[in-house]
């Protein structure tokens, strides 16, 4: 088993062609508030990927998981991760990821950090597959769709300011086709983004 990947929340180990995530524990928290957190979020993730299999969504296929050990067995996507493709044809690959946060939030998922990193081209569909679900979590609530956007949006400006801001509105033109109460988000989105523009300040 290889580690190939340590983030702040866990571990992850490539095991052939599975992934084994391990969230890491924190030496800063209450040893039951610790355990709890971990817990209810291995929890969380297991059952937002277990919705994606139903939805036959592109992300990576929960096998099994472990609240004791707090682990999640889970498919490795080989691929290339976005941010070091999507500057190529940014316009196809765009609207095909405003299709599938539209796909997400129709459904009532909010990923919680979406990045060009959290994003593969499968090397043999050339699908794009969302990863990482591990801050994921269910809401309607307009405001947290909204977010979820919001922070694309910087993603995508902090990262790939060559082609911004027309790749997210290419991302957001295809959003609105594929999501019929659009108007709410993105209304919200506008108050979301004034609001972090004045934090700047």
């Amino acid at each position: 088993m290889e580690k190939i990947a340590q983030g702040a929340e866990a571990v992850l180990y490539l095991d052939k062609s599975r992934i084994l995530k391990e969230r890491l524990s924190k030496g800063y928290r209450l040893p039951h508030i610790d355990i709890a957190l971990r817990k209810f979020r291995t929890r969380r993730e297991a059952k937002i990927l277990t919705k994606l299999a139903d939805l036959n969504f592109p992300a990576p296929h929960l096998h099994e998981f472990c609240d004791k050990r707090m682990s999640i067995f889970m498919d490795f996507v080989p691929g290339e991760q976005l941010k070091d493709v999507i500057e190529g044809d940014y316009q196809i690959l765009a609207q095909e990821i405003g299709k599938k946060i539209a796909v997400l939030h129709q459904n009532d998922i909010i990923h919680g950090d979406l990045t060009t990193s959290n994003m593969i081209q499968h090397q043999e569909t050339g699908e794009i597959n969302f990863l990482d679900f591990g801050l994921s979590f269910f809401s309607n609530r307009a405001e947290d769709k909204a977010v979820d956007l919001f922070l694309l949006d910087r993603a995508l400006e902090s990262k790939h300011h060559k082609i911004y801001p027309q790749v997210f509105q290419n991302v957001i033109e295809s959003y609105k086709k594929a999501y019929p109460e659009y108007n709410k988000i993105l209304e919200r989105f506008e108050k979301v983004k004034s609001r972090g523009r004045n934090k700047n300040k």
